[in-house]
């Protein structure tokens, strides 16, 4: 273990995210150090579940190399102009790297640049979900700061898992923390030191097998077992469906899927995948947004393109 590492204090007990601050969104960050496990699809799909419930949200995308939630958003806004038909839309902001030279003012100006995207989605939204790069950036630590609630899409693999602990391959007891899990910690410690609540770790295991295979049965050994030493919660996330890769390029999710509505066809298969976000979104136990006075501004934006990059 490294040095000056130490476990999370009470790790078995979920954070309460009852309260929160009035007339401030909800931050929820999507969080792993590594690529391909599904944070921009998971990012817009819970987006589109709390928009179903009246929720206003926003999204800021820190990936932008790649900028896949921004692609997927663009791509939404424009299947619901070709197909003539309105579409929850976010709040929507790429994050962009700086381009400066000296590594202290490019975090200071990286710095700048989030808060500046943050600050008033904290204000026009009740959720603010932030998308991180798979890979460690000032960005991506710098959002894991902000965060109320961190997810962590994990991909039902010991390689996957590697990010977060050392695991014995024949004992399957956990060595040490690994990195990720090194850097979480770092960030609350920063939290704390700034007066905020708790963040309440949440570690979601995608894609799932459905057959009951030795991997996944070791995997959900050693995860509950990281849980209560480190200090997180388990949540099933998506599991390993083609669909997700097709919804892409229409900007859809399984939640806007109807029978007869256009799009691909709903099948049982949907159905179940959908019942699946819908059971995530529960087990992130977000606070409940605050009813919308009379009056007051829709709950999403209209179905136009993303706003340009942030600074």
């Amino acid at each position: 273990m490294s040095e000056g590492f130490q476990p999370a204090p009470n790790p078995s007990i979920a954070q309460t995210q009852a309260a929160r601050t009035p007339g401030r969104a909800h931050v929820l960050v999507i969080g792993n150090e590594k690529g391909g496990s599904g944070k921009s699809t998971t990012a817009l799909h819970i987006a589109v579940a709390l928009m179903g419930e009246g929720s206003r949200v926003a999204t800021l995308d820190l990936d932008a190399r790649q900028g896949t939630l921004s692609r997927y958003i663009e791509n939404r806004a424009a299947y619901a102009r070709r197909k003539d038909i309105e579409l929850a839309m976010p709040i929507h902001a790429a994050v962009p790297l700086s381009t400066l030279s000296d590594r202290a003012a490019t975090e200071a100006d990286e710095t700048a640049r989030f808060e500046a995207a943050l600050e008033p989605a904290l204000i026009a939204a009740d959720f603010v979900i932030v998308d991180t790069p798979g890979s460690d950036t000032h960005l991506s630590r710098t959002a894991h700061v902000w965060a109320d609630t961190l997810l962590t899409p994990l991909n039902d693999s010991f390689i996957d898992l590697d990010l977060l602990a050392r695991v014995d391959p024949d004992t399957l007891k956990i060595v040490r923390p690994s990195i990720y899990a090194e850097a979480v910690w770092k960030q609350r410690q920063l939290r704390a030191l700034q007066g905020r609540r708790p963040v309440d770790w949440v570690v979601m295991r995608n894609r799932l097998s459905s057959l009951a295979a030795r991997n996944k049965r070791d995997m959900g050994t050693v995860i509950e077992a990281l849980a209560k030493r480190v200090g997180f919660r388990v949540a099933a996330g998506l599991s390993e469906r083609v669909i997700y890769k097709e919804l892409f390029l229409s900007g859809l999710t399984l939640l806007d899927l109807k029978r007869g509505g256009g799009g691909p066809s709903l099948t049982l298969s949907h159905v179940a995948a959908r019942q699946e976000v819908r059971d995530l979104v529960a087990a992130l136990n977000l606070p409940t947004a605050p009813a919308p006075e009379p009056g007051a501004a829709p709950a999403t934006a209209p179905a136009t393109p993303a706003q340009p990059p942030a600074g």
